[in-house]
């Protein structure tokens, strides 16, 4: 039987490469973002590169909590269930805090953790009323440890995302169910979030980055560094260096 993905923030950046591999894969794709225009155009292409695969797209801003549920229902209401869900949305205008821009974090926060947080929710009551489902939470490397300047609110958000895939997992071990849940921790994959940042060490191009992270997907881990090579290893230094390393580091 043909899986059905859900991607958010699938008009560009990893939702669009991620989407993209999906389809090579022949999956159904269930695709939402706030720019039709780019859905429409990605799902011409995947059309005309997959005629086989199924792609229906919706607009959604996941900050409109309730549209969230909306859309997610209506999905699965098109193509008779959701087998996969991707909470991938998300921004990164993280600033320093106590500089002034408490308006750019507010936004980071309640976009790359409030609305994640509503995008769990919906993709956990079709799961729990299907009794199947494989939550996908894409949060980053920077949710290992705290992160300076820009990266701080940013990785807070990360790190509270991911938090909440893992207690998740926990509830559902406890009843035996079988929901699985996924949590991505992403190192440098270029897209336009990063593009402009100079230290970015062992960044991979999207194509890369996006077959590793559905690779992960596909076998199901609790928890993957992606890509594997280097960052299964950086994330198990970053745990344990002291913070006086960290300061020098970043």
């Amino acid at each position: 039987m043909t899986s059905v993905v859900l991607i958010t923030g699938a008009s560009s950046g990893l939702g669009e490469g991620m989407a993209r591999e999906f389809a090579a894969r022949g999956c159904s794709l269930a695709l939402c973002a706030r720019r039709m225009d780019r859905l429409e155009q990605l799902q011409a292409d995947i059309q005309r590169d997959h005629p086989g695969v199924d792609v229906r797209v919706a607009t959604l801003d996941v900050n409109d909590h309730d549209a969230v549920f909306q859309v997610f229902d209506a999905f699965c209401e098109q193509f008779g269930r959701i087998d996969r869900v991707l909470v991938n949305a998300g921004i990164g205008k993280g600033q320093p805090l106590g500089t002034g821009r408490f308006d750019a974090n507010r936004e980071t926060a309640e976009t790359d953790f409030v609305a994640a947080l509503a995008q769990f929710e919906a993709a956990m009551a079709i799961f729990r009323r299907q009794n199947h489902g494989h939550l996908v939470a894409v949060s980053s490397i920077s949710a290992v440890r705290g992160m300076p300047g820009t990266m701080t609110v940013y990785g807070a958000t990360k790190a509270g995302v991911a938090s909440l895939a893992e207690g998740l997992r926990v509830e559902l071990r406890k009843k035996t169910s079988p929901i699985r849940v996924t949590t991505l921790l992403p190192g440098y994959i270029l897209t336009a979030i990063n593009e402009d940042v100079k230290n970015a060490p062992f960044r991979v191009d999207l194509e890369t980055g996006c077959r590793a992270m559905v690779a992960a997907i596909e076998k199901g881990r609790p928890v993957a560094c992606v890509p594997p090579w280097p960052w299964t290893p950086i994330a198990f230094l970053l745990r344990r260096l002291p913070e006086s390393i960290l300061a020098r580091m970043f």
